[in-house]
């Protein structure tokens, strides 16, 4: 005879569970991210203060993450509920490793972003608010990551879009307030249906918590209409992510703000849709992920192959770059259509690689722009003769953003080849080859056009009374800008460091990533988190 528990049993069980303090971390990133953006908005006039509070705040927020993954690690999902509500009822925080992952990514390259906005956002950047608007950013992106609850997981969408929208304009050029409405009107869209899509799963299931969804959808399926809430999902998630085709935002929007705002986004902002995509379908509706999981490999191989297309016909590097990551969102999608342990898996790496790399690639690019004064390619050469060691450090990178050994994005792309031939989607594995193979032709391009090619000379009229000396400075190249001041090189060389490290050494970030993957497809330790009695009230 089945024994069942009651509500009053799981109500004790909750509260007399054991507390080991860890579940306070779950709540501290936003904590510290909404406390800090306060503090910074009450010294709006003090804008000089602004980096030296912004920049230990957002080091706590790395500390916090790194502490939350090494408990996760080791002892498995940790969950707070607010206010020490009875879950479901409740909001939860509930961490596993796939989100403290992503969150200390996150966290890490938003540090290195507010570095070098030391030498990128100017006194008038930081009285627009780029700092509160990063710490709010970071709330709001540490919360998607971090929440258990579905709705909270809507709100800190809106958190982020809000705080996105106000770095975007920081400046109030033209050229922003067009790419500004174009990423406004076309992410309120896709959270609109992320929103109905909330409200129809709430009419469906009467919760809200994602371990009481998912406990509950084998029940409700065959009398629910779960595929169209699936496919719901998958279009909104889609929207936010950048896939095709809805990713035309993505281009028109990320080569408009400052340098370091566009290197933020890069790495953050779709990530988190892909999460919100790997969450949703994976954990909580795995059976209509199966049945959509053609839809979505089309939907990846299309966004891998005509990001990488886009990606060739630039002549602008922000724009460039902005269609390397809609080609990157391919390969998650890629991950989340094939499932099981090596699709997501490789998802999750993937998503890893690309939050530090493209990061790293856009204030690469920005490092470029200043030495020659412009991002166009027709305006760009030179940079291999004049600064070696800077050349040498962007074709790494490019190798990287490229797939090929011996950097991180080698592994993700060679495990989504295996895991497509495994399951006999041959398709899908010569279409992730062939976005390879032509993001690697665009980054040769890049690297040939603005690094190889000699620097133009200038030239003057060499006639009577021109001494030697100064018919010899005519014929040098144009002087380049002076090298690039530590603020601005720091973040990168640490960002490049762990593009290399996870390159060379891949096996610890490869398990992390197998163990993240087998937690989502099978979440038995997620719903004990949540509910540790067992069962459902």
């Amino acid at each position: 005879m089945a024994v069942t528990s009651s509500p009053i049993d799981l109500s004790l069980a909750f509260v007399m569970a054991p507390s080991t303090g860890a579940e306070w971390l779950t709540i501290l990133p936003v904590a510290i991210g909404l406390g800090f953006g306060a503090v910074l908005m009450m010294l709006r006039h003090s804008t000089k203060a602004h980096p030296f509070i912004a920049i230990p705040g957002l080091a706590l927020i790395v500390l916090v993450d790194a502490l939350l993954l090494a408990h996760v690690a080791a002892n498995g999902p940790v969950t707070m509920m607010m206010g020490r509500w009875l879950p479901p009822f409740g909001i939860a925080f509930t961490v596993d490793l796939t989100g403290v992952l992503l969150a200390l990514a996150a966290a890490i390259v938003a540090l290195a972003g507010s570095i070098y906005a030391l030498g990128d956002i100017n006194q008038s950047g930081r009285r627009y608010g780029f700092y509160p608007f990063l710490m709010v950013l970071m709330a709001g992106v540490s919360g998607a990551f971090l929440t258990g609850d579905i709705f909270n997981l809507y709100v800190w969408f809106e958190v982020l879009l809000i705080s996105s929208f106000g770095l975007l304009i920081l400046g109030s050029e033209r050229e922003q307030i067009d790419g500004a409405l174009k990423y406004a009107v076309l992410n309120l869209i896709g959270t609109t249906l992320f929103l109905i899509a909330v409200g129809y799963l709430y009419a469906i299931f009467g919760t809200l918590n994602m371990a009481d969804i998912a406990q509950k959808a084998g029940s409700l399926r065959e009398t629910a209409p779960l595929m169209t809430l699936g496919a719901l999902f998958v279009f909104a998630f889609g929207m936010k992510a950048a896939a095709f085709p809805v990713n035309f935002w993505l281009p028109a929007s990320y080569h408009t703000p400052r340098i370091v705002v566009s290197a933020l986004f890069a790495g953050l902002l779709t990530k988190v849709g892909v999460y919100a995509l790997l969450r949703v379908m994976v954990m909580l509706l795995p059976v209509e992920r199966e049945a959509l999981s053609l839809v979505i490999a089309i939907a990846a191989a299309l966004t891998m192959v005509l990001g990488a297309m886009g990606a060739l016909a630039q002549s602008d590097i922000r724009r460039f770059l902005g269609f390397v990551v809609v080609s990157g969102i391919g390969y998650m999608l890629a991950g989340a259509a094939i499932a099981g342990t090596a699709g997501l898996s490789a998802a999750i790496f993937y998503a890893l690689h690309s939050i530090v790399l493209m990061t790293a690639l856009y204030l690469l690019a920005g490092e470029a722009a200043r030495r020659e004064g412009s991002y166009r390619l027709e305006s760009l050469s030179g940079l291999w003769a004049a600064a070696p060691a800077f050349a040498g450090l962007s074709l790494a990178l490019f190798f990287a953003g490229s797939g090929l050994p011996p950097f991180s994005g080698f592994w993700p792309k060679a495990m989504l080849v295996k895991a497509s031939l495994d399951i006999g989607a041959w398709w899908l594995a010569g279409s992730i080859l062939l976005s390879g193979f032509l993001t690697t032709i665009a980054f040769g391009r890049l690297f040939l056009l603005a690094y190889w090619r000699p620097a133009p000379v200038a030239t003057v009229a060499v006639g009577e009374g021109t001494s030697a000396a100064d018919a010899a400075v005519s014929s040098a190249p144009i002087a380049l800008v002076p090298r690039a001041p530590a603020s601005a090189m720091l973040p990168i060389l640490v960002l490049s460091a762990l593009v290399v490290w996870f390159g060379l050494f891949p096996e610890p970030l490869i398990d992390l990533s197998q163990r993240a993957a087998i937690g989502l497809a099978d979440p038995a330790a997620y719903l004990k988190s949540v509910f540790p009695a067992g069962g459902q009230p």
